[in-house]
């Protein structure tokens, strides 16, 4: 008895870290310090949980999805036709169409008003369009020149164009173009297309067809890059060729200029930003036989400053 009371005593004076490790030298100790965590809750391990000092928090679970039954969508384009019939229900989807989206609107864009610096010849620019219309007919009118500071306008162009929506991205444009400049003056049928292609580029190719009987064609793409949502570098690039030489205005057969442009523009508000760029044109082939031999430079790099607005 006397043994048995001084071992008690003993035990109860052991520090506590001595007791601990008494305890973990239990065989049951790795059921209470070693459960593994669960994925479902990272905050509330089961071990703390299971002593109450938190709630686990319930998995998200994702509600099953499934689109539209296949006979959702194997019903005639117009049901209601079959309920009140054609003739009645024409009438009102016409209705619906006037007083909802189908109107004339209309946009008037100056994209290039533009002084050009360049080695001994500074020059200015503008281009540009308007339309009037609604989703699928427009009428479209385009306009562009350019010329040396202090001297006349050298070309000037204006086109009037029915533009037709293909889908929506792309018209159809046909219509005719006359050059006020150079001089003499010419008429043009002309026939493109215009629009948005993938990755969002800008395209415009059309043809025309000269009174002269001279047929040409251009092609135009530019991309808009915002670096914020104000600031927006614009590359771009135009291609013009000929069918024949046309000499009254010294272009040859063939790929007869190509330009590169690179604007960076501000839009304080989106109907207005100034910018600057650099601009490079290169006449090719036997336009540019016909340029040198005129005495003028085949290749022009200028840096240009300007505006873009539209109203």
């Amino acid at each position: 008895m006397r043994k048995f009371i001084l071992l008690s005593a003993l035990f109860a004076s052991a520090p506590v870290s001595a007791q601990q490790a008494m305890t973990d030298s239990s065989p049951h100790a790795d059921h209470a310090m070693s459960m593994p965590m669960t994925e479902g809750d990272a905050q509330c391990p089961p071990e703390h949980a299971a002593m109450g000092h938190c709630t686990p928090q319930a998995e998200a679970v994702t509600p099953p999805h499934a689109g539209p039954s296949a006979a959702a969508l194997s019903g005639p384009e117009y049901a209601a036709d079959a309920v009140w019939g054609a003739g009645a229900m024409e009438p009102a989807r016409r209705s619906v169409y006037a007083e909802h989206g189908f109107m004339n609107t209309g946009k008037i864009l100056i994209d290039r008003l533009e002084y050009a610096a360049q080695k001994g010849r500074d020059g200015y620019s503008w281009e540009g369009d308007a339309w009037y219309g609604g989703d699928y007919n427009r009428l479209w009118t385009k306009f562009r020149g350019e010329g040396a500071a202090g001297k006349a306008i050298e070309s000037a162009e204006v086109q009037a164009l029915w533009s037709r929506a293909l889908d929506p991205w792309f018209n159809i444009q046909a219509g005719v173009r006359y050059d006020i400049r150079p001089k003499p003056d010419r008429a043009h049928l002309a026939v493109g297309i215009e629009g948005l292609a993938p990755y969002l580029f800008d395209v415009n190719a059309a043809l025309f067809l000269s009174d002269r009987g001279d047929l040409t064609a251009r092609v135009e793409a530019e991309y808009d890059q915002r670096i914020t949502n104000r600031l927006i570098l614009q590359p771009s690039v135009e291609v013009n060729l000929a069918a024949q030489d046309v000499r009254s205005v010294d272009v040859g057969a063939g790929l007869s200029s190509v330009e590169a442009g690179l604007r960076l523009r501000y839009e304080f508000v989106p109907e207005f930003a100034p910018y600057f760029g650099f601009e490079y044109e290169g006449l090719v082939g036997r336009t540019a036989r016909l340029a040198r031999a005129g005495g003028e430079d085949a290749n022009r790099a200028k840096f240009v400053i300007g505006i873009r607005t539209w109203f």
